[in-house]
């Protein structure tokens, strides 16, 4: 009996592993995941106010056969040319009077212009966050507004980055 009460003592006593123990345990964050390249939809219109472009083409791109079906890519881009042909034409107005009395106003004139460009950049990414809710999550894609350098100037323009997700490994062992 006197020789089970020393090994009780140590019973609660926590000893630190050897290094040489220690299990490896590798974060899912320094895994390899492949990840094609986002495909850019830039703008095919021929009016551009602030980058934004009045319409995007309606093109299926190559990349994504086997992600999304065509018609519903077409649908999408659809509602985006849609929301750019409801709103932009005000701002071109409100550019041409903005422009028109600048000199009177000091450049303040042009407020209004900037204004609703902002608020028609933000219907879009609210646009297409409702798609990717509703579609293109599920499907392994998700959608998005980006400023983009033109390819051959210093200009900015506004593009449709549909970017993939990444593929997490769900019968990989704990």
């Amino acid at each position: 009996m006197s020789a089970l009460l020393p090994n009780m003592a140590d019973f609660d006593t926590i000893y630190e592993l050897e290094d040489e123990e220690e299990e490896h345990v590798v974060n899912e964050e320094h895994l390899p995941r492949y990840c094609p390249e986002p495909v850019v939809m830039r703008g095919a219109g021929h009016i551009t106010v602030f980058g934004l472009s009045n319409r995007f083409d309606t093109e299926f791109p190559s990349i994504l056969t086997g992600k999304v079906a065509p018609e519903e890519f077409k649908t999408s881009i659809g509602r985006v040319n849609a929301c750019l042909k409801k709103n932009l034409p005000v701002n071109v107005k409100w550019l041409l009077c903005g422009c028109l009395c600048c000199c009177c106003t000091v450049g303040c004139s042009l407020w209004p212009v900037i204004c609703l460009n902002k608020r028609t950049r933000r219907s879009i990414q609210k646009l297409l966050e409702w798609e990717n809710n509703r579609l293109y999550h599920k499907l392994g894609l998700h959608w998005k507004l980006s400023k983009r350098k033109c390819e051959g100037s210093n200009m900015m323009e506004y593009v449709i980055l549909i970017e993939f997700l990444p593929k997490y490994p769900i019968f990989r062992p704990d």
